[in-house]
């Protein structure tokens, strides 16, 4: 018979021998008994053990335990209570000399009876292992299930909506626990900019916390209640407390964590009966939720009905393997049952394993799975409980069930523990025998199957709702930006907990670091500009307004279409002058500035015009295009931005956008020349490099350190000079640097040919180099 242990794990059960060198008893004999055991033939082991206690006047205490572990480990439950029994009657268990009994009637529960199968010890749906230890921080894992509404740390729906900086929402209350560092999502370390620990603290997210009292009012009012009761329970007001946790019961009583914490309050007010009414109610909302059997048998030992917590906390370890904790509580309670069959003094004491009779009928565990009616039940002759038997059969059994003496072992062994616990008396509030009108049992036919733990799965979740906003309450208006009165796109929450579109809210922050609405100071908000999006409103938009969503999102493409398109429509920052190849870096600090730079990022263009004013058109008809290479933010949204030239434009048309200039352009090329045309221009440049070089040879070390820190070196001199559309690198180098007024800088950035660009630089060298003192 497969028991699930292993050989090897065989020595670990081994009970000392009260009297090892007692008449009757053969060492040698209880080697090969231990020999059967770890090779798997525990019924030999069985026959050997009850061979050695035959031969004894009075029965050896650790021998009658060896055989009550063997028989256990055949499967024969009801054999093993005897002998564990009769070691009972000669000393009191100790809890550890139950462990075996404990793990082999959970194992056959859940393999049998629950259809569960594990390995190694776990079970592998249906629950969580944390450990070894498992507990109360596991048992958490398992609560309520989770939708979009709920709050990962507690499990329930989101109370005080609060978001974080990277964009999660958690329970206010759950953040505000000091054990609570960082985002259970990402891990985003709390800080103050997310109001953890600060004057003030942590904000709720005003549109959530007005949306989920909404959609969820009933049950939004309930955790408002729970919350306040939770506040009364750490200040010892336990009475209040339960007048608030009754209001939020009413108002949502399918909410499982909140019948547990019912409970456990019930359980602090030493209500042990109310607390296991509660319990009742949990686990038969949650049949696989080992937590809630826990719950159950720890309210029932408190009220001392440790019969009926008994077959709780097998329940307990056939769900939960690795809950040491409860499996010692299981041994302690069964102990202890066994210790309250020998403090009865009308019951005769067996002195014998197979005298068995009442004694032993008062300790064997009642009918595990009657707490479980939740399951569909089925016909008598599928279920693998059915005991169907003859009234004289009944009667028999009735007057001394399972009695070793009565049964043939090999029949006791086959049967299933369904088929044991079914003849067992039943608790007070579990199934009931059927009898007929003259007294007789006629069968007792409990349904064939447990939910399977997928099955249970969709249950509960059926159980707790699945949240879904109620569509005659769902209103796009409620979900809309206030500054740009259109649907939230990339929802973004700030610090004080308003909620604005991203964009929206940067552009506000170009021109003022408070909060549009309440005008709260944002500055390291804006420091930081850790604008993540918040998720939840984000999943909102998506699953509930789709479509709107989808053509808002258009809208914005369409916009962001239109910003990258460089032919279109460029923009303009009107400033100094700037040269192809020659870097032009920019400190930026007005509102419409900052747009402009920002929205060069966002379309992926990372360019822009540069022109210099003029005072009847605005900026000149000639610049050049910039390519942006660096950003560096300031706390107060400034910005010094990395930029480079790329070419030359004229503009055809001047506009505005939002605040800052655009134009229409067209780009500019050196016209290329070829033959006699060609060979003049290539001594041109050679000799204007030559004199170039030499002007900058002579200016003084102070100046030249100057210029090279602010534009580096001077270009090398290119092989084909018409071999880029604006020119040689160094022609620009040198306009950049000599002392010319800004006109007659774009007059010679105009120019269209490199040979009259040429002659013009030439004669500004001439002219600086006889101006400059000697």
């Amino acid at each position: 018979m497969e028991t699930g242990i292993q050989p090897h794990q065989a020595e670990m059960f081994v009970h000392p021998l009260a009297n090892p060198t007692a008449v009757g008893i053969c060492p040698e004999m209880l080697e090969v008994a231990e020999e059967a055991n770890r090779a798997g033939d525990f019924n030999l082991a069985v026959d050997i053990y009850s061979s050695q206690l035959a031969d004894l006047q009075q029965p050896d205490r650790g021998l009658c335990l060896r055989k009550a572990d063997s028989l256990a480990r055949a499967g024969r439950i009801s054999d093993a209570l005897d002998s564990y029994c009769t070691a009972a009657s000669l000393g009191k268990l100790r809890p550890e000399e139950l462990s075996l009994l404990v793990e082999t009637i959970a194992r056959s529960l859940r393999e049998k009876e629950l259809k569960i199968t594990g390995v190694n010890g776990h079970v592998k749906s249906g629950t969580h292992s944390n450990g070894e230890d498992g507990g109360e921080a596991d048992g958490e894992m398992e609560d309520e299930a989770l939708d979009l509404f709920s709050c990962i740390l507690c499990r329930c729906l989101l109370h005080e909506p609060t978001t974080l900086e990277c964009g999660h929402t958690f329970c206010k209350r759950c953040l505000e626990d000091d054990s609570v560092k960082d985002c259970r999502h990402c891990k985003h370390k709390l800080s103050k900019k997310d109001g953890k620990g600060v004057p003030g603290g942590l904000r709720l997210n005003v549109v959530l916390s007005g949306l989920l009292d909404k959609w969820f009012a009933s049950e939004s009012k309930a955790r408002r209640h729970w919350v306040e009761g939770e506040v009364l329970r750490e200040k010892q007001n336990l009475k209040d407390a339960l007048e608030k946790y009754n209001t939020a019961v009413e108002l949502a009583p399918s909410s499982g964590r909140l019948l547990s914490q019912r409970a456990k309050l019930h359980m602090e007010m030493r209500s042990f009966s109310l607390a296991v009414q509660d319990a009742t109610s949990l686990c038969r909302m949650k049949p696989l939720w080992p937590k809630a059997h826990y719950l159950k048998a720890t309210a029932l030992s408190k009220a001392g009905r440790n019969d009926e917590a008994l077959q709780e906390y097998f329940l307990c370890v056939a769900l939960r393997p690795d809950w040491t904790k409860v499996k010692m509580e299981a041994q302690k309670v069964l102990g202890e049952l066994f210790s309250s069959v020998f403090e009865r003094e009308d019951l005769p004491t067996p002195l014998h394993p197979l005298q068995g009779g009442a004694a032993t009928r008062l300790i064997k565990p009642t009918a595990l799975l009657s707490s479980l009616t939740q399951r569909p039940s089925c016909s008598s002759q599928d279920s693998e409980f059915s005991i169907t038997k003859s009234p004289a059969d009944d009667m028999s059994s009735r007057l001394s069930p399972l009695s070793p003496a009565k049964c043939d072992p090999a029949e006791v062994s086959s049967k299933s523990l369904a088929s044991v616990l079914a003849a067992l008396p039943a608790p007070p509030n579990g199934l009931k025998r059927k009898h007929t009108g003259d007294g007789h049992v006629v069968g007792f036919s409990p349904p064939s199957k447990m939910l399977r733990p997928d099955e249970a799965s969709c249950s509960q979740k059926a159980a707790c709702g699945g949240r879904t906003v109620p569509a005659q309450l769902l209103d796009s208006g409620d979900m809309e930006c206030s500054l740009c009165m259109r649907l939230f796109y990339e929802p973004v929450a700030t610090p004080c907990g308003h909620t604005f579109c991203l964009k929206c809210l940067e552009r506000c922050l170009d021109h003022n670091p408070n909060c549009p609405l309440c005008k709260e100071n944002l500055a390291e908000y804006l420091a930081t500009r850790g604008y993540n999006k918040t998720l939840l409103m984000e999943e909102v938009l998506q699953r509930y307004l789709g479509d709107e969503l989808a053509e808002r999102k258009k809208i914005h493409e369409e916009e962001m279409k239109e910003l990258s398109n460089l032919n279109l429509e460029v923009p303009i920052f009107v400033c100094t002058m700037a040269f192809p190849t020659i870097p032009c870096p920019l400190h930026v600090f007005e509102p419409r500035y900052r747009l402009m730079i920002r929205r060069s990022m966002e379309t992926g263009t990372k360019q822009f015009g540069m022109c210099i004013s003029d005072e009847v058109k605005g900026f000149a008809d000639y610049g050049c295009m910039l390519e942006v290479r660096d950003v560096k933010f300031f706390p107060d949204g400034r910005s010094v931005v990395d930029t480079i030239g790329v070419s030359r434009f004229r503009v055809l048309s001047h506009g505005q956008r939002d605040g800052y200039n655009t134009a229409k352009i067209e780009y500019l090329e050196d016209r290329k020349v070829e033959g006699e045309e060609l060979v003049e221009l290539l001594k041109l440049h050679d000799s204007v490099y030559e004199q170039a070089s030499s002007w900058f040879t002579s200016l003084k070390d102070n100046m030249k350190s100057q210029i090279l820190s602010h534009f580096g070196h001077l270009p090398s001199k290119d092989p084909d000079p018409q071999a880029s559309p604006s020119g040689p690198a160094w022609c620009w180098w040198l306009l950049a640097v000599l002392p010319l007024e800004n006109r007659a800088q774009l007059t010679i950035l105009a120019m269209t040919s490199l040979k009259e660009r040429l002659i013009a630089i030439r004669r500004v060298l001439i002219f600086v180099t006889r101006k400059r003192p000697r």
